[in-house]
């Protein structure tokens, strides 16, 4: 994809694009992007706050699903478990996103999130609804 089409895609979740989310791979199979840390989305110690983390693996585990979804559904997330390993004080926080199953009434996706070192800041396991 583009990055004018990256950006279209993006551009349907408008909290993502307020977090400052970027896409910088989309495809079915990988689901790549970026979040900046930003003093506005930290917690107490300046790190970022674990619902920023997660709303980047939610949006790249929901393009993710959208890109497996078969012609004319729509998806949504029912349930997301994330493990949290380090906190990100500064940087971009970075994640890759792939399915672990994709079926019928419901896709999984796994979403790797990591710091600027490549350490491993969270993981992110959750289960997207198929509406059709």
């Amino acid at each position: 994809m583009t990055d004018q089409e990256l950006a279209t895609l993006l551009s349907a979740m408008p909290f993502s694009v307020a977090c400052g989310i970027e896409l910088t791979i989309a495809e079915a199979d990988e689901v790549r992007g970026q979040m900046p840390w930003g003093a506005d989305r930290c917690t107490s110690g300046g790190a970022l706050h674990g619902g920023a983390v997660m709303a980047l693996a939610d949006s790249l585990g929901g393009v993710c699903a959208y890109l497996n979804l078969p012609e004319g559904a729509s998806t949504s997330t029912i349930e997301s478990k994330t493990n949290f390993f380090r906190g990100v004080r500064s940087g971009l926080l970075y994640g890759t996103a792939s399915p672990l199953h994709v079926g019928r009434t419901t896709i999984a996706v796994q979403t790797d999130l990591r710091d600027d070192r490549g350490k491993r800041v969270a993981l992110t396991t959750q289960t997207q609804a198929v509406i059709r």
